[in-house]
């Protein structure tokens, strides 16, 4: 019974948590997971816990576990081991992005939001997130919504590929009046 409520209370402390986070497929128009927003801190002795280390430089992390699924496009998975990061690291930004671009392609978009707005709490409204969230708002179909979020981005980067590619698949999508995935 206490181990039921345990978990139900980290169930909805990971909840409140969820706001922001959205990565995405290399191979997608979608910016890639990979800058270093987070941050680590070393132990004086230099022994540094498991919970305190830099997420992504062990292969075997579940941010790097994740990226590692997302990219082989199993976002299920992903969407697991992003999900375990940010219980971990609640202040990672990567990985909620991650979690987010998960929750995209399992059509999540509720779950989505919220990893992408906690991310922007954390990281602030960075080219990537902005990106990624213009990415999942043409995923469901909202253009102008998507256009208006890829326009922030392009302002703050204009030569920024993976916004500039999404804003080529956003006016092609918009001009066949279909969604795409």
């Amino acid at each position: 019974m206490r181990s039921g409520y345990a978990r139900a209370m980290i169930f909805a402390a990971a909840g409140l948590w969820l706001a922001g986070c959205s990565t995405a497929n290399q191979n997608s128009a979608s910016g890639v997971p990979g800058s270093d927003i987070t941050g680590s801190i070393d132990s004086p002795s230099g022994d540094t816990p498991v919970e305190q280390r830099l997420l992504g430089t062990d292969p075997n992390d579940d941010l790097s576990l994740g990226k590692k699924h997302f990219r082989n496009n199993n976002f299920g998975l992903a969407e697991q081991h992003f999900r375990r990061a940010v219980e971990l690291h609640p202040q990672d930004a990567e990985a909620w992005m991650g979690l987010a671009a998960s929750y995209d392609r399992l059509r999540r978009f509720d779950l989505a939001d919220r990893a992408y707005e906690q991310a922007t709490r954390i990281a602030g409204p960075t080219v990537e997130i902005l990106n990624n969230q213009g990415f999942s708002y043409m995923l469901r179909g909202d253009y102008r919504r998507a256009l208006k979020t890829l326009k922030v981005a392009e302002a703050k980067d204009p030569g920024n590929k993976f916004v500039q590619n999404n804003l080529r698949l956003l006016a092609e999508s918009s001009k066949k009046g279909k969604g795409f995935d």
